[in-house]
């Protein structure tokens, strides 16, 4: 019997390989998500599937192999891809598209269609590997903006499997995110996600914003209604392995330990004037981090405090990245040129202001800097995370040392002791820097516990597990919105009685049960195949087929006006039986006067909304308005019109996106009730989506079937997905 496990995907494996003559070198990785996922991934029972680093075109057939094998004795699994592969998916579309406007760098993104065919190829090769991998009962948790439309690839092909997905960097706020050409593509992707995590509670509203604005569904606090399924959406905090920096510091710490170049050269420096203090800065060689804000910030304030000159250095450490990228490149040779400058400017003899290191350094040179600096300056423009602050502060063994923090970056959220500054602000830089030289050392050690206490306390590992039991914890989410989802045996169940039966009454509600919605209500006419579906029925013998709905009698006369079929318009107002209309209640029709105006000062208030009018009733539509404000605005017009309704012997109808007020003795209830009592029907089918419908699945005999479209509460006996599975469904019983 197989144990269930837990399959990681992410762009790339947790192993370095290579190829040396022949012969495959492979070596684990050692960044944060690898050692975040080791205790699920190594120690645990789990699978990693990602690009192995190698392209097709660079390995023979035997050397294919022998990667492959040595890879699944990691157990891990590689996604092949070409060299088009990563110029187009990973190069073009995740760096020159995702990570620049994500990161609100708009002027830098690039919408290319070639770019954007590649990435939703390369999602589709990952989707193969990790389809070939499941098994019954796995877990499949996705990382990165790399990926976002694998969750939906997954879900589709099989949708009993539990799947996850983390973002590592920000998501922007709608307003970014809607200019984006595939935004739809890109929710509807990760909505395949049983779960969706984000670093901090500003990045996941901002998604939730998008998923409200621009799919337009129903989101409750932090679950997103999307057809059968509840999507949850919470934020978790990456942490780091909080053991791992804080040991390596007391190894450096011990004075009989073995010191590095680097270390001696800091040492010298430190020891040649007891006052001179260090302002660490470490990053990527990316434009998201702020480099040349920083140095003209520090700049500005060697000139606003003279005093510090000679007395501070900036040692800072670019490492290389994405340098064939003409921004890039352009960021480096800006970022040369101003340290020069500021070399040459304030250098004296026995002081250099400026260190500056352009490479990657080993771990154990990380530690000498983070030791030996007693000020960390981290000031991203914009940051999912960032690491290299909480790395600093696991560090500082003796508890000194000062962070300060962009606010930009997700660990501000849960970095409050930091200094925290905004990054574009100079005077804020300044300030901050001089705070930090000045800050008393009883101070700094407070500020370091707090910080220590909680970064130790959820560190990476801890992070995981968290993600992986909120994941688990979706199950019984899922038990509870599908316990009326109908199955095929369902099916099967309803159409033998169906065929069985002698005397059949079908009752169809329109929109959202047979057709979509649209914006425009005008929009969501019959389609050829719906005529040819309500044909079918019409000209079976011993059925009786009706369409129910809150449609006026002229729309419904325009659209049917030449077909056979019974219809029911207004919520039950008038009935068209042999082609000849009667009216089914007597309804007043003066109320209307005085409300009309009501709803119009919400149409001018509430841009995206508008009044439908109805020969017995009015509908305002707020389908197309914000979905915050349509919020606000239909709260305030039940208000209003609760108070005015009462006395007129009217109700309140509120459908999906939409509020009628009409008659109150007039509802489908009481229309169905008729149809009910004319024959002896031994079959009754009723579907309907919305509130109006709930009065028919009420008045229906207990023998009949009644079905929900949608999975909102319902007195329905069953539930289905949406009007598609409707006419899958009606096509079984033609």
């Amino acid at each position: 019997m197989s144990v269930n496990k837990t399959i990681i995907v992410s762009n790339r494996l947790p192993l370095q390989i290579s190829t040396n003559q022949n012969e495959i070198v492979v070596s684990p990785s050692i960044g944060g998500l690898a050692t975040g996922m080791k205790s699920v991934h190594s120690e645990g029972n789990g699978v990693w599937v990602g690009w192995s680093g190698i392209t097709d075109e660079d390995l023979n057939d035997n050397l294919k192999k022998k990667v492959k094998q040595k890879i699944e004795e990691e157990k891990c699994r590689a996604v092949e891809l070409t060299e088009d592969d990563i110029n187009d998916y990973y190069l073009g579309f995740s760096n020159r598209t995702l990570w620049p406007l994500f990161h609100y760098f708009m002027e830098y993104t690039d919408f290319d269609n070639l770019h954007w065919e590649a990435y939703k190829r390369v999602n589709e090769k990952f989707a193969e590997v990790v389809l070939d991998t499941i098994e019954e009962g796995d877990t499949v948790w996705v990382h990165d903006y790399q990926l976002l439309l694998l969750p939906k690839l997954i879900k589709d092909k099989r949708p009993d499997v539990t799947v996850g997905f983390f973002l590592h960097i920000p998501f922007p706020s709608n307003e970014i995110f809607r200019t984006f050409p595939w935004r739809e593509d890109i929710l509807t992707g990760m909505l395949g996600s049983d779960l969706i995590g984000f670093h901090t509670y500003d990045y996941e509203r901002h998604f939730l914003s998008s998923i409200k604005r621009i799919l337009r569904l129903d989101v409750n606090f932090n679950e997103i209604s999307y057809y059968d399924r509840i999507i949850k959406v919470d934020s978790f905090p990456m942490g780091i392995d909080y053991e791992k920096f804080s040991q390596a510091a007391l190894n450096h710490n011990n004075p009989k330990a073995e010191k590095s170049e680097l270390q001696q050269r800091l040492d010298k420096h430190l020891s040649a004037d007891k006052d001179q203090k260090f302002i660490l800065s470490i990053d990527r060689m990316d434009y998201t981090k702020g480099i040349p804000n920083r140095l003209r910030a520090f700049e500005y304030f060697l000139n606003k405090y003279p005093e510090y000159k000679e007395k501070v250095r900036l040692v800072m450490l670019a490492v290389p990245s994405r340098s064939d990228v003409p921004q890039y490149k352009r960021l480096k040779r800006e970022t040369d040129e101003l340290v020069g400058r500021i070399n040459g400017e304030f250098s004296t003899v026995s002081w250099t202001p400026v260190w500056y290191f352009y490479r990657s350094l080993p771990f154990e040179n990380l530690i000498d800097l983070y030791t030996s600096s007693a000020i960390a300056l981290i000031t991203p423009v914009r940051d999912g995370m960032n690491l290299v602050a909480k790395e600093y502060v696991a560090t500082r063994t003796n508890q000194d040392g000062v962070l300060i923090l962009s606010e930009m970056a997700g660990a501000a959220k849960e970095m409050n002791e930091a200094i925290l500054i905004n990054p574009n602000s100079f005077d804020d830089f300044a300030s901050a820097i001089r705070r930090a030289l000045t800050m008393p050392l009883e101070e700094q050690k407070q500020r370091m516990q707090i910080l220590q206490k909680r970064l130790k306390r959820y560190d990476v590992e801890k992070w995981a597990s968290e993600f992986l039991k909120s994941l688990d914890a979706t199950n019984h989410m899922q038990e509870v919105v599908v316990s009326k989802k109908m199955t095929l045996e369902d099916e099967n169940e309803i159409v033998k009685q169906f065929n069985d039966a002698e005397k059949r009454l079908i009752l169809l509600d329109y929109d959202g049960t047979l057709v979509g919605f649209k914006d425009n209500p005008q929009d969501a006419k019959p389609d050829l195949e719906l005529f040819k579906l309500l044909d079918t029925f019409e000209s079976q013998k011993n059925t009786d087929l009706c369409l129910i709905s809150g449609r006026d009698k002229d729309t419904f006369k325009n659209w049917f006006g030449n077909k056979p079929y019974n219809l029911i318009t207004d919520h039950g107002v008038w009935k068209r039986e042999n082609k000849n209309w009667l009216p089914l209640e007597v309804v007043k029709t003066d109320w209307m006067v005085n409300i009309k105006p009501i709803l119009e000062t919400f149409v001018d208030r509430t841009p995206g909304t508008f009044i439908e009018t109805k020969e017995f009733s009015l509908a305002w539509h707020y389908r197309t308005a914000d979905p915050e404000l349509a919020q606000i605005r239909t709260m305030e017009l039940n208000t209003v019109l609760t108070s005015l309704v009462a006395n007129n012997e009217l109700s309140i109808l509120k459908g999906n996106k939409v509020i009628e007020i009409k008659s109150s003795n007039v509802n489908k209830g009481r229309a169905a009730n008729q149809l009910f009592m004319k024959k002896d029907y031994d079959f009754i089918l009723i579907m309907g989506d919305d509130w109006t419908d709930e009065y028919m699945f009420e008045a229906a005999p207990d023998s009949a079937h009644t079905i929900k479209i949608g999975y909102t509460k319902t007195k329905a006996k069953y539930q289905i997905k949406d009007s598609s599975r409707v006419r899958e469904l009606l096509l079984k019983f033609t």
